[in-house]
């Protein structure tokens, strides 16, 4: 009872009392759960976050136009512009890093996949492949290509590890499903899954939000929660004691990641960078998509609502848009940076603003789905830490061959599981035409390869390659110059072997 009281005390002295208005009407069980839940929220800190929360969200976004400069040339590298001995420079020096085990990933996979219509994790979900692959199998069978590429160029046996951020919603579906799967054929001690926090939802009023009557709304901390998390799980230390020094971090969401891309990973260890992002230009001026840029002459991701749409028009002197480098949160980390980070900075990161429609019941105790956004939740972004860094670079990559995000269900015009599926069958059509197949289906007509990713295009070829062939289209010619195959057509490594020998 002593520690109901402090509870309350706590409650009050944080503007939050309706919490407990429900605590007659619980049983003892859920009394029990809700204390435990209750036990684990920073009480001192809980009128700050709801306040905090309240004041964003009622302030209109600032405007940072006349503080933004471009990034200066010699920070940035491209697949495009780029010189290939350079390229091809950086490859193999990302190459020899992985070969040491120096290099590891790390997966943001906290989020449910809400917005696509499923209760389960995002990776998880299967897009509609002739394979039927989930994107985790996919980046599984990346990250075993990749290890057994430098394997192979530097006659070593080398280890990814794979971290795996997940939260309170997907941490349990997300261990089950890669036991279910033998963990993709990767070793499961190399799999190391961990939690990031949740934080309180909170009403337009600075109240915290109650789901049930013994039960607050939680939402994840935002993937910036991800440096708290490091804290919290230790795994700062893992990655010491398996050497790694260098870490790919990037969103579950995207089909087209290049796990522990050598070709990044070489140029941001070649330029001494601490810290680096890949970009892709922007499709047009207006895009919503925040832009890495400097801001008072420190590198950051300005967001598009920061933005004012004659800033986003400005064009350089070759007629390219001056700010371009669109993020696709895709990152490079030292480990020695995501220490700093973890020790100095990780409580000056920005708090970002998302108004949610959250599930509530009301003063008389009824479950209410609201129709409208009713509920602040406040996040932090995992590139809020660019500005903390001393050496920043920015690699640009072709977005046809590098990013196509899964956040929509089908039905809407971008990024929905038909422009992913979409994308990637494009890509692997390139890759075959390029390496001097014909691909034609049922009724003989040949299939010629296309760039674009949009829903309104007509569908690819139904041709898939497994990433346990070819990692990002290498290798295919001796297998598929002067073929000619009927689709759909998977070529895993049963159908390599067979191509092979004919």
């Amino acid at each position: 009872m002593a520690s109901l009281e402090r509870l309350q005390r706590g409650l009050e002295s944080a503007g939050q009392p309706h919490v407990l208005q429900f605590w007659p009407e619980l049983s003892e069980e859920q009394r029990d759960a809700f204390l435990q839940e209750l036990a684990q929220l920073d009480l001192q800190g809980l009128r700050e976050h709801c306040e905090a929360a309240a004041k964003a969200a009622a302030s209109p976004p600032a405007c940072l136009d006349q503080h933004m400069e471009p990034l200066p040339p010699d920070s940035i590298g491209s697949v495009r512009k780029s010189d290939t001995k350079s390229l091809s420079r950086w490859e193999q020096e990302g190459l020899l890093q992985i070969s040491e085990s120096r290099v590891g990933v790390l997966l943001l996979a906290g989020g449910q996949g809400t917005r696509l219509g499923v209760q389960y994790p995002k990776g998880m979900y299967n897009v509609g492949l002739p394979s039927g692959k989930t994107l985790y199998q996919i980046q599984a069978e990346r990250i075993h290509k990749i290890q057994e590429i430098a394997d192979s160029k530097r006659g070593s046996k080398c280890t990814v590890p794979w971290y795996i951020m997940t939260s309170e919603f997907t941490l349990a579906p997300t261990e089950k499903f890669f036991e279910e799967n033998n963990y993709f054929g990767l070793q499961p001690s190399n799999i190391i899954m961990f939690e990031q926090r949740m934080i309180p939802a909170v009403t337009f009023d600075g109240k915290v939000i109650l789901q049930g009557k013994g039960k607050i709304a939680m939402a994840p901390d935002g993937n910036g929660s991800l440096y708290q998390a490091l804290v919290d799980n230790e795994v700062l230390q893992d990655m010491k004691k398996r050497g790694v020094e260098y870490l790919h971090v990037y969103c579950v969401d995207n089909i087209l990641v290049k796990m522990a891309d050598p070709m990044f990973i070489g140029f941001c260890v070649s330029k001494g960078a601490d810290c680096g992002a890949k970009v892709v230009e922007k499709a047009y001026p207006a895009e919503p998509v925040g832009v890495v840029c400097r801001v008072r002459g420190v590198s950051q991701v300005v967001e598009y609502s920061e933005i004012k749409p004659e800033t986003t028009e400005l064009r350089g002197p070759g007629d390219e848009f001056v700010y371009s480098a669109g993020n696709i949160c895709n990152h490079f980390f030292t480990r020695t940076f995501l220490q700093d980070v973890t020790e100095k900075f990780k409580g000056q990161l920005k708090q970002h603003v998302a108004i949610k429609k959250v599930p509530f019941v009301d003063t008389c105790g009824n479950q209410v789905k609201p129709t409208k956004p009713n509920g602040i939740k406040m996040e932090k972004f995992v590139f809020d830490v660019f500005p903390f860094s001393r050496n920043f670079v920015v690699f640009e990559v072709v977005r046809a061959d590098e990013f196509s995000p899964l956040k929509n269900a089908d039905g809407a015009a971008k990024d929905s599981p038909t422009t992913a599926r979409n994308s990637l069958l494009a890509q692997h059509c390139r890759w075959a035409t390029s390496a001097g197949a014909t691909l034609q289906d049922e009724h003989d007509n040949t299939f010629l390869p296309s760039a674009s990713i949009s829903a309104e295009d007509s569908t690819p070829a139904q041709f898939e390659i497994s990433p346990l062939v070819s990692y990002f289209g290498e290798g295919l010619e001796h297998l598929l110059k002067g073929k000619t195959l009927t689709t759909p057509f998977i070529l895993d490594e049963k159908r390599a072997k067979e191509l092979q020998a004919q």
